[in-house]
């Protein structure tokens, strides 16, 4: 409530929509910058591999992460903003996907090179954006139960993220898991914690921002953090069209890429529902239909500027959850400064010089707060003579698997180890299947469907009750009456399998 009230006299005006608040211009832009920097390293990550597996030169990796910045800015801007039939209208960071990056990778080994990525991108993101009206209608099989699961699931896969960024990120770095790196993460971790209890609202709302720049300071103070390279390149450039060639069309690369667009409309769904669920905003068919299209149209425009497919973050779905700064213009403002880094590479050689372990610090706190808002979600479902519990753990442990073992699904046929390498994947997968199977068949369901279901809680008979009196109570394994005397219990005569 506090933190209500302050927001209104620092200038924030109310809608009827949580995500059409608009704050003060400086506000908006300070907390969009946040975003870019929750998510900068998650971004650039995908064209460094994709471009290291091509054999390029640094020069061209660099056009790479320019050109993903650029077009994640412009997909940004249209999730959020929207025109009609696309976007979400929600507070939704867009980026280069990690989905499909062992699929590029594979398509360049295979030797189609880069062109044959993009062609490949640019042919299953259109078959995409056609059988996006199939996807936007399951809004009705995405009841609690499936919301909470997944949301838990997206902050549990996330978590192996943050863990690398604070060991430093580079597993081939000498210094990588030392006690310096890991040291700084929980510094920067700790100002976050510390930033977050000050009872200044904005200070507070900042506090990942501001942990960043603080613990970057810090990192800096100890040598840790280099910005010698700021200075080399160009100052500005503009993403050249097809820079590395025309694309090509490859029937298998577009078969594999399809897949992976299967796999980023599932998360972009499940994302889209989590930050609604977080924002408090209504989500129906139509508004994931609209973010799904802008999904398809930005990653279909993507390969134009020598970027690759386009989804939702969902690291910056706990930045929403973590500052309560639900407004879908900040998260512009975010898209805007992200086009701007595309043009201007020294400015994201500035923002590329913030220590890795530093995001981990602050990812720890970020993608924890995802999982949690998913445990929160749970909490409000109904678990009694029902199979809920079983749908919760069975998604939640088929979930873990890729993540607790990564190789797990090395031996299966590409296009299964596509989609349930992803751990967000397949929890969502496996709860609408068993929602389906436990929720909506009903043949075969009956009052107590599972020894589970029948241990979640304890059930004491009505008649049971009437017969207590006011003040009886149970000590020792004895019925003791009000004036503290034993009350005799008489032996069950039931049959055994009736007890």
């Amino acid at each position: 409530m506090n933190i209500k009230k302050k927001s209104a006299a620092a200038g924030a005006k109310p809608s009827a929509r949580p995500e059409d608040q608009r704050l003060p211009l400086a506000s908006t832009f300070a907390y969009g910058f946040q975003h870019v920097l929750t998510m900068y390293g998650g971004i650039i990550a995908p064209p460094l591999i994709i471009g290291a597996a091509a054999g390029m030169s640094s020069q061209d990796i660099g056009l790479l992460i320019a050109a993903c910045l650029f077009v994640g800015g412009l997909a940004t801007i249209l999730q959020t903003i929207g025109i009609p039939f696309f976007g979400s209208q929600l507070p939704l960071v867009q980026g280069v996907s990690f989905a499909g990056v062992s699929t590029m990778v594979a398509i360049v080994h295979g030797g189609g090179g880069i062109q044959a990525v993009f062609g490949s991108v640019i042919a299953a993101s259109l078959i995409g954006l056609l059988i996006t009206p199939l996807f936007s209608k399951i809004i009705r099989f995405f009841p609690p139960v499936v919301t909470g699961t997944v949301i838990t699931t997206i902050g549990l896969t996330l978590m192996p993220v943050a863990a690398n960024w604070a060991m430093g990120g580079n597993s081939k770095s000498p210094d990588y898991g030392s006690m310096a790196n890991i040291g700084l993460a929980a510094v920067t971790m700790a100002i976050v914690l510390l930033l977050s209890k000050v009872g200044n609202a904005a200070i507070s709302r900042l506090s990942i921002l501001l942990a960043m720049v603080l613990g970057t300071m810090i990192a800096f103070a100890f040598g840790m953090a280099d910005f010698s390279k700021v200075g080399q390149g160009e100052i500005v450039a503009f993403p050249t069209p097809f820079a590395f060639g025309p694309p090509t069309f490859e029937i298998a690369a577009i078969v594999s890429m399809l897949i992976v667009i299967l796999v980023t409309l599932t998360e972009t769904s499940a994302d889209i529902i989590a930050v609604g669920d977080i924002v408090g905003t209504k989500v129906d068919a139509k508004r994931i239909g609209n973010g799904l299209r802008a999904d398809m149209l930005s990653s279909a425009v993507s390969p134009l500027f020598n970027s690759f497919t386009q989804s939702a973050f969902a690291q910056n779905v706990g930045l929403v959850a973590i500052t309560g700064v639900k407004s879908r213009f900040v998260v512009s403002a975010g898209g805007l400064i992200l086009v701007v880094l595309g043009l201007l590479p020294v400015l994201g050689r500035v923002v590329a010089s913030v220590p890795t372990p530093v995001l981990g610090g602050a990812g720890v706190v970020l993608f924890g707060t995802v999982a949690a808002s998913g445990i929160r979600t749970l909490s409000k479902v109904e678990y009694r003579n029902n199979m809920n519990l079983i749908i919760v753990a069975a998604s939640l442990g088929f979930g873990m698997i890729p993540i607790a073992a990564p190789t797990f699904y090395d031996k299966f046929p590409t296009w299964f180890s596509t989609i349930f390498h992803s751990g967000i994947s397949s929890a969502a997968l496996m709860a609408i299947l068993l929602n389906l199977l436990f929720n909506h068949v009903k043949a075969g369901n009956s009052e107590n469907q599972s020894v589970f279901v029948a241990g979640t809680e304890r059930i004491i008979r009505e008649d049971d009750l009437k017969c207590l009196a006011e003040g009886d109570r149970y000590e020792n394994g004895k019925l003791i009456d009000c004036d503290g005397k034993e009350v005799p219990v008489e032996p069950s005569r039931l049959p055994a399998d009736e007890h």
